[in-house]
């Protein structure tokens, strides 16, 4: 794709440049003045077609925390889009005013038509209920941050696993760490994808899949729960009879482990209680934060922001 590094799924990273970028992701949230003027002088362009609140922000957020500057939009309606603009004519539009740019779209593969036609890094920020990358790289660095490492741990996926884009990518990236193995918690209607399921048969990941969260709770070392995406249904009615088909409270809780952690990507509806919040196991808004630094070192690295392109000569990747 036309000489660029971009990111359309995490797996355009290997396992070793994965650990690259999460040490440098903690290295920023452990020293972050010491990154305020690595991008000074570069702009981000924030192209989203479908709205999103931490996404966006979290992309404007970094690039703002690294010295640069952020163009965009925050949803369709504001761009030329509807005005039968092409994709691949916007991104060749926006290659001349930014150094970057992350992109979300209700369609998927729509990023991967950016970046084919692209004079900068694109970034795919969701297409669709396809691919999530940045969403899994933050959940990836915060696993790795609770437990210190991505490998031996049962972790069960909860809620909407058929259009969930953040489920399919972040079990795709985890199948590439020992000793994982999935239960994936969801109505007959959601359950996940058969390309999901094939793929681990494939590759002889251990997985299992049930209907009641209560059943599995005290088997799990990490919970991911997700909301059921409104926007993914054709109509209200199947919406509705499914929205509250989970609810974890602080009653379920009890039946897990003390050591087990709560991640969400956010937004919730009412799939957690608010009153799971403080429990120490609640780890959904840490994570918030871990996207932060991982946008950042991320923002980074397909900048190519060596050390001969940094203000700080000490800083190393």
């Amino acid at each position: 794709m036309n000489g660029l590094r971009h990111l359309m799924t995490p797996m355009d990273f290997t396992v070793d440049e994965l650990e690259r970028l999460f040490d440098k992701a903690i290295d920023i949230r452990n020293d972050p003045a010491a990154y305020r003027h690595v991008c000074d002088g570069r702009i981000l362009a924030t192209c989203f077609y479908e709205p999103s609140t931490r996404t966006r922000l979290s992309f404007e957020t970094a690039m703002l925390r690294l010295g640069g500057q952020v163009i965009g939009f925050a949803d369709a309606s504001s761009s030329s889009s509807v005005k039968g603009e092409s994709v691949s004519d916007t991104i060749r539009v926006v290659s001349c005013f930014a150094d970057i740019c992350a992109m979300r779209h209700p369609k998927e593969g729509a990023a991967m038509v950016a970046a084919a036609k692209s004079g900068i890094p694109v970034i795919n920020a969701g297409d669709g209920g396809h691919e999530h990358p940045t969403q899994t790289l933050t959940d990836l660095l915060t696993i790795r941050s609770l437990y210190g490492s991505l490998s031996g741990f049962t972790i069960g996926l909860c809620g909407d696993l058929k259009f969930g884009r953040t489920v399919h990518s972040l079990v795709k990236s985890l199948v590439r760490y020992s000793g994982i193995r999935f239960i994936f918690i969801s109505p007959p209607e959601l359950r996940m994808p058969d390309y999901m399921r094939d793929m681990l048969d494939l590759k002889m990941i251990p997985y299992e899949e049930v209907i009641r969260l209560d059943d599995c709770l005290p088997d799990l070392d990490l919970l991911y729960m997700t909301r059921v995406q409104r926007e993914r249904f054709f109509n209200e009615e199947d919406y509705v009879r499914l929205k509250d088909f989970y609810i974890l409270d602080r009653e379920k809780l009890s039946r897990a482990r003390e050591n087990m952690h709560i991640l969400h990507p956010l937004p919730r509806v009412n799939e957690i209680s608010v009153d799971v919040d403080d429990d120490p196991r609640a780890a959904y808004f840490p994570q918030v934060q871990y996207g932060l630094f991982v946008r950042m070192a991320l923002i980074m690295t397909l900048l190519d922001m060596t050390d001969d392109h940094m203000n700080k000569g000490l800083l190393k990747w």
